[in-house]
């Protein structure tokens, strides 16, 4: 359900790479296998694969998104058991970076070399090579570990993965009929992989609504797959909310917390909180407060005892709700995802049927048509399309409109009349051909991604539907004068009209200063926890860098903390939104605002209080006091003196309910703390 963000490379890191590339190569015989790469219901790209005479496997993919998406073309020999004993790719990644692999098996022997390492060891039995950049065949991985007694096996590097057969399908489309079935590998991310092989275990179809690629001519088939995926994976949810949730059977007490005060950014160490049901009875110092009989006593022996953190810019998935929890995320803002089973998804969290955060907000999403149009949500290119789309969206529950870079300008004072009308919120990226500036004067409440207020004072011959969004930032944001008087008359603009920024610091560090072989600076603090396969995942670095512009790149995301600390001092609100790896991320973006100058617990009130009066939930959410919703987070540190010290989640209680972190971490295959 989720949607792609500016950490694909990461997310993908998960998935046999058969499902994540793409790539040129000389025109494929007549007997190539065909598959369509569908994006949001349209086709995006294609994967071709084939055999030569000699034996050897090809698969050429690609696809596009929004100007970006991989290309890539592998050769793969395989010995008698199906398994690749030579594997050589080349093309480019997600961000058009040149890649190049290759994996060689002989003598017993493995050597190979990509974008993200390079090794070298002996090989004394079956063993599967996790590739980082190729698209090896689909249909070997499942054929191979469905031969092994356990349906397992060792990866190389490290790791090990196992495939379960599930539900069986017969499907339609175009006057044919075939039977499939819905295989689900464990080992290669936080959740099952699930693909679909027809009954002579060839690859028929995998992914989602963002991204599936099917044998052509099967498309129509591609309603009846996701259904099974998502029941699957409901299923999966459901399992985990009967395990790891911990529902107090009567009051719970805190007592000897150190208290972070989110109204006053202060501690109030010695502090008792008192909770009843799901909401919170009592605060006070210890020994002033009554503890219920029978209650149950939580000693936090002076560690600090906060309100949950909201992450203000996610596009959920099933697994990121236990991710979001063992954080300390309870509450989220979700800014663009499918309009089927999402908010159904949202109202079981809501519910406390799965495991998940509090979702305050869904945003409807809305973009133009045309090359680079988003992949999903609704799109407009009339103002009767604007108008009706804002208020499909407002009939079915959703409080904000997030507008996109396809969007003509001239449909924004439209669509954000109808949606003040409906009492929604706008926010969004600026459509290409108008100016952050022009965009919060129609109307604009808050600007999601701090690249997009540098983009106001770049050139306009970039289009920023595309990459280039990203870039330009990168190449020129260090030469930006952030005291210059066109700056500073922005951001007193920002400040009258209350705007709010939403800067994902995280998302474009890791774009403009990740390399190739070194680990994603957004995550290296516990990349050593996270599944073999994601680790490797994280050294495939951010964009690609033009000769000479290392030291460029590296100090326009520095100008990007500057000028978030510059926003923040000059009083226009910044809202904690990641984008992201759930709950990991969101950990670093604070760390990113105090390394930018804000202080740590002016942070702490900027991911509590204020997120929630951005959220309009502050009645509710973003202090402990009584009256509120009991999500409460206990951590072992002080984070109002060094916000990293927020990383140490010992305890979390959501709606009134516990959850242990380490267990929710073992349940995504992340090592606990």
């Amino acid at each position: 359900m989720r949607t792609l963000s500016t950490t694909l490379a990461l997310a993908l890191a998960a998935l046999p790479a058969a499902a994540q590339h793409a790539g040129h190569a000389s025109p494929a015989p007549g007997d190539t296998v065909r598959y369509v790469a569908i994006s949001a219901g349209n086709a995006a790209g294609q994967e071709l694969v084939w055999r030569d005479a000699d034996g050897t496997l090809h698969s050429r993919m690609e696809y596009n998104d929004r100007g970006r998406g991989p290309s890539i073309h592998t050769r793969t020999r395989v010995d008698g058991r199906g398994f690749p004993v030579l594997i050589e790719a080349e093309g480019v990644n997600y961000y058009k970076v040149p890649v190049r692999e290759r994996f060689e098996l002989r003598d017993g022997r493995a050597v190979w070399e990509n974008s993200a390492d390079r090794g070298d060891r002996p090989v004394s039995g079956p063993a599967w090579y996790a590739s980082m950049d190729a698209s090896v065949e689909s249909s070997l991985l499942p054929r191979a570990l469905l031969a092994q007694p356990d349906r397992s096996l060792p990866l190389l590097p490290e790791g090990r993965v196992r495939i379960e057969p599930g539900t069986e399908l017969r499907v339609s489309a175009g006057g044919r009929t075939q039977t499939v079935r819905q295989y689900a590998i464990h080992g290669f991310g936080f959740q099952p992989y699930r693909l679909w092989l027809d009954e002579n275990l060839d690859f028929f179809a995998s992914g989602g609504d963002w991204l599936a690629f099917v044998r052509q001519g099967w498309e129509g088939a591609l309603p009846e797959l996701f259904a099974a995926d998502q029941a699957a994976e409901a299923a999966w949810g459901a399992q985990m909310g009967s395990t790891l949730a911990h529902r107090p059977a009567g009051p719970v007490v805190f007592r000897n917390a150190n208290l972070f005060d989110a109204e006053t950014g202060r501690s109030r160490p010695g502090t008792t909180v008192v909770v009843s049901g799901n909401r919170i009875q009592a605060v006070g110092p210890d020994g002033s407060v009554a503890v219920p009989e029978g209650a149950q006593v939580i000693d936090a022996a002076g560690k600090a005892l906060l309100p949950g953190l909201f992450d203000m810019h996610v596009h959920l998935g099933l697994v990121d709700g236990p991710m979001h929890l063992a954080a300390g995320v309870t509450s989220v803002r979700d800014l663009a995802n499918d309009t089927v089973v999402f908010p159904q998804v949202a109202r079981e969290w809501n519910a406390g049927t799965k495991v998940g955060p509090r979702v305050v907000v869904m945003a409807g999403f809305i973009d133009g048509s045309g090359p680079f149009t988003g992949p999903t949500g609704l799109r407009a290119d009339t103002p009767e399309q604007g108008r009706a789309h804002v208020n499909w969206y407002a009939d079915h529950g959703y409080t904000h409109v997030k507008l996109y870079s396809s969007l003509k300008p001239e449909l924004v004072p439209v669509i954000v009349e109808e949606a003040h009308r409906r009492g929604m919120r706008v926010s969004g990226h600026i459509p290409e051909g108008m100016t952050a500036e022009q965009a919060v004067r129609a109307g604009f409440d808050e600007v999601q991604h701090a690249n997009m207020l540098v983009l106001n004072f770049l050139s306009d011959t970039l289009d920023t539907r595309t990459p280039q969004r990203f870039s330009g930032p990168a190449q020129e944001a260090a030469l930006l004068d952030l005291q210059s008087p066109r700056v500073q008359a922005f951001v007193a603009l920002l400040r009258e009209r209350g705007t709010v920024l939403d800067p994902t610091l995280n998302a474009f560090e890791q774009l403009f200063t990740a390399r190739q072989g070194e680990v994603d600076p957004v995550l290296a603090a516990i990349a050593n926890r996270l599944p073999p396969t994601v680790q490797r995942g994280l050294r495939g670095g951010g964009l690609p860098v033009p000769e000479g512009m290392d030291q460029r790149y590296r100090d326009s995301f520095r100008a990007l903390l500057n000028l978030t600390a510059m926003l923040h001092r000059a009083g226009v609100p910044i809202v904690p939104g990641t984008d992201a790896m759930p709950g990991f991320a969101l950990h670093h973006e604070l760390e990113l605002y105090e390394q930018a100058g804000i202080p740590a617990n002016e942070v702490l009130q900027i991911a509590t209080l204020g997120s929630a009066r951005v959220a309009k939930r502050e009645a509710d959410l973003g202090s402990i006091a009584p009256g509120k919703l009991a999500d409460i987070i206990l951590v072992d540190g002080n984070p109002m003196e060094h916000v990293t010290q927020i990383r140490n989640v010992e305890l979390v209680m959501k709606d009134g309910v516990i959850y242990r972190p380490d267990e929710l971490w073992t349940a995504v295959g992340v090592a606990p703390r």
